[in-house]
């Protein structure tokens, strides 16, 4: 016999833990408001309210027959983990590589992405930052809308497989994030409303009614994902968490969610005696996301710098729709002040949103508190094709983003393949096993495109397999030109920002940053060192401040000039070239 609890206020008269079948009665616990428990056997289980179907637990740890089955208890303290010595790194001064699991190799699971773990520590990357791995409906999808917050996709490998990938991460000296939902859950298997208020109508996100944070019966609501969270650091033995679109968190009680979980995390790292942390993904260009507590912040210890990928992005292929407008006016200018200011709009004007946006990052000197990026899952699979910049762009011109991006003052991260320019697609595919919802998305994603001139015949299928399949890495291409060499440029990049610190200085106030945006060239004062981007179709000499010593590092060609008049020592530089120069 075991314990089984529940919260269910939802429930008038009676719940029933089904255990392999057979029904056993739970008791209102007296002391716990909404809680039903008892005890049962163990096995696979489910929970009837009121004599309704079979639910799965909201807290299941494990779904070994998908989100609708019943559930499976799951004991973390059997997992033997290694003996590595492992005990955390803080997030400042890292490296973070994202990846999706069911698409970084062909084998799509846990235990796949372990066996090229060997190609992230040559890279030199510090974390791998996984895409969710809760459960939802199907075998395939981007994560994003699981459901059953506590437990681990099966295809992928389950609960033991998440396991054995972060200790074999930790073996090989690498760190683990998490990518987590907390705005809504999925249009499918998500049983938590027969439960408890776990949604509310008093605010409405695009998803619908928004997760109850502030409501009656919220209490319970922000136990549960602040546990789940909890779980993943603990159980898990995760090293930080990503926070999907916490602008969508609508919370209006004094104490923000944000804020209390980050007090909780704090919690469990110094009880744990690891570095614990958490990453935003925000829209509000707000500095108080990354702000400590004491200070009035909600103290995450970083967010996404969407602002800092826009500029790039245009300053490279010269794309100018939807939000992209607003920095295509001066793109290269938009680089410089994201780099030196964090935020591109920090009070001004953005005629995407027709509203001014944001308001001034601070402090300064917490450069590292932005990831800076140049391709993330969202920014290559949101586009109609899914097509990364490297089926469009030159070697060159993607050498001279990831300098900018791994010479930055943020904290880099590359998106799977990037490193080596990864021709494969990464597009939207999904697996809806419920053939309305895979019809509506399926129609949604082709209208939503339409409006953009896209035929629906090149929209790929979100459910067709061939669209998952197309968005697997070749892992064959690292070993042929141009990819080679592109591999071979990150690499050097992110051990010269190791070894020199000056390139991994998170200080705006100590950046400076010289453009020519009709000329189309860049140069980035990083202490004694220049990094000099030349995007313009013709060779140019690009002025210095200073003598420089040697040239450090190129792609393209580069040579320095002493005698360039009439600003002084230069670096000359092919079109699509850029060197890091010493001075």
């Amino acid at each position: 016999m075991r314990p089984y609890e529940v919260w269910a206020p939802l429930a008038a008269e009676r719940v029933e833990v089904e255990v392999d079948g057979a029904p056993y009665p739970l008791d209102r616990l007296p002391d716990r408001d909404g809680w039903w428990g008892g005890e049962a056997p163990e096995g696979d289980y489910a929970f009837r309210l009121d004599g309704g179907p079979p639910l799965p637990d909201p807290r299941s740890p494990r779904q070994p027959y998908g989100p609708d089955g019943p559930s499976r208890a799951v004991d973390h303290a059997a997992f033997r983990w290694s003996h590595t010595g492992w005990r955390g790194r803080p997030l400042p001064g890292a490296v973070v590589y994202e990846l999706h699991v069911g698409t970084f190799t062909p084998r799509g699971t846990f235990d796949g992405a372990a066996q090229r773990l060997g190609h992230l520590v040559d890279l030199g990357v510090d974390f791998v930052e996984l895409m969710p791995v809760c459960p939802f409906p199907g075998k395939h999808g981007w994560g994003y809308d699981g459901v059953c917050l506590w437990a681990v996709h099966e295809p992928y490998g389950g609960p033991e497989g998440l396991k054995r990938f972060v200790d074999a991460a930790h073996r090989a000296g690498l760190g683990v994030i998490l990518d987590v939902v907390h705005n809504h859950l999925g249009p499918s298997g998500n049983h938590l409303p027969a439960y408890g208020p776990y949604f509310t109508d008093r605010h409405h996100t695009p998803w619908g009614s928004a997760v109850n944070l502030d409501a009656p019966g919220s209490d319970e609501v922000r136990g549960y994902l602040i546990g789940s969270a909890l779980s993943w650091l603990r159980d898990y033995r995760v090293d930080g968490l990503r926070l999907d679109a916490v602008h969508a968190l609508a919370d209006d009680r004094a104490l923000h969610f944000l804020d209390e979980l980050s007090e909780e995390v704090g919690k469990l790292a110094a009880t744990t005696n690891r570095p614990l942390f958490l990453i935003a993904e925000s829209d509000l260009n707000t500095p108080r996301t990354t702000t400590p507590r004491e200070a009035g912040g909600h103290g995450l210890d970083a967010q996404w710098s969407d602002d800092f990928h826009h500029a790039l992005h245009t300053a490279l292929t010269g794309e100018s729709q939807g939000y992209y407008a607003d920095f295509a006016r001066a793109p290269l200018a938009a680089v410089a002040k994201t780099l030196t200011r964090g935020y591109f709009h920090d009070g001004t004007w953005s005629a995407f949103r027709g509203r001014s946006h944001g308001r001034p990052f601070a402090p300064a000197a917490a450069g590292h508190r932005l990831l800076g990026y140049l391709q993330t899952h969202d920014q290559i699979g949101n586009r109609a094709l899914g097509d990364r910049i490297s089926t469009t762009l030159t070697p060159g011109r993607l050498a001279a983003g990831a300098a900018l991006v791994l010479t930055s003052p943020f904290t880099p991260m590359l998106f799977m393949g990037e490193e080596w320019g990864a021709t494969t697609p990464w597009q939207y595919f999904t697996d809806h096993t419920d053939p309305g919802l895979a019809e509506a998305v399926r129609q949604g994603r082709r209208r939503e495109f339409a409006e953009h001139g896209w035929r629906a015949e090149d929209v790929p299928d979100p459910q067709e397999p061939a669209t998952v399949l197309r968005s697997v890495l070749d892992w064959t291409e690292p070993r042929r030109g141009p990819h080679a060499e592109l591999l071979d440029w990150h690499r050097r990049l992110i051990r010269l920002r190791r070894e020199r610190p000056e390139l991994a200085d998170p200080d705006l106030g100590a950046v400076r940053v010289e453009f020519d945006e009709a000329a189309r060239w860049l140069v980035v004062h990083r202490g004694p060192y220049r990094v000099a981007v030349n995007l313009g179709a013709d060779g140019a000499a690009l002025p210095l401040g200073g003598r420089g010593r040697e040239v450090v590092a190129a792609f393209g060609p580069a040579a320095l000039d002493g005698s360039a008049a009439p600003d002084g020592p230069a670096v000359r530089l092919g079109a699509d070239a850029v060197a890091i120069v010493a001075l």
